[in-house]
């Protein structure tokens, strides 16, 4: 699993093969912080769409400046192992800003993911994959499954918990 958690240079050779072997590379990024259902049914679609999925992962620092402070929980070299051992991933590269557009700009992948959160205008790195004749898609989220989701619920579980144990 570790020889899926790549850097940019070794991205980029991986993207070049790609190029001379037809076969079409997928873009996703995100957090993936807790990595529940909704992440693995998301990744799995995204991996319907070509032939490589690549996975940009924003690291602790990125999380940090999009989520505030108290975020990620899992830090970003257990959120890659985790991400590298999906069937459906093929490789992981860890970024330190605070979009991917750097990262796309250098990758061009043949089509762009996002989750259906997002209107597909503002999605970062459109103009870059469309102008070099590839697709961007936006992928329905799962209702009720979220990071955001399972921290609420444990910190309400946990609270109720104390509260009792304190009466």
């Amino acid at each position: 699993m570790k020889n899926k958690i790549v850097d940019l240079d070794t991205l980029l050779k991986i993207r070049e093969r790609a190029k001379k072997e037809k076969k079409k590379v997928i873009f996703t990024n995100g957090c993936f912080d807790i990595l529940h259902r909704g992440h693995i049914e998301y990744l799995e679609e995204a991996k319907k769409l070509g032939d490589i999925l690549i996975v940009g992962l924003n690291s602790d620092e990125s999380v940090k400046k999009i989520k505030g402070e108290r975020r990620p929980i899992v830090p970003e070299e257990d959120r890659a192992f985790v991400l590298s051992a999906l069937g459906c991933v093929d490789y992981v590269c860890i970024f330190d800003q605070e979009t991917p557009e750097q990262l796309i700009k250098n990758l061009v992948p043949d089509v762009l993911i996002k989750g259906g959160d997002w209107e597909k205008e503002n999605i970062v790195g459109k103009e870059i994959v469309e102008e070099s004749g590839g697709e961007v898609f936006t992928i329905q989220e799962i209702e009720g499954k979220s990071t955001k989701k399972i921290i609420q619920t444990i910190i309400e579980r946990y609270q109720r918990s104390r509260d009792c144990k304190d009466k």
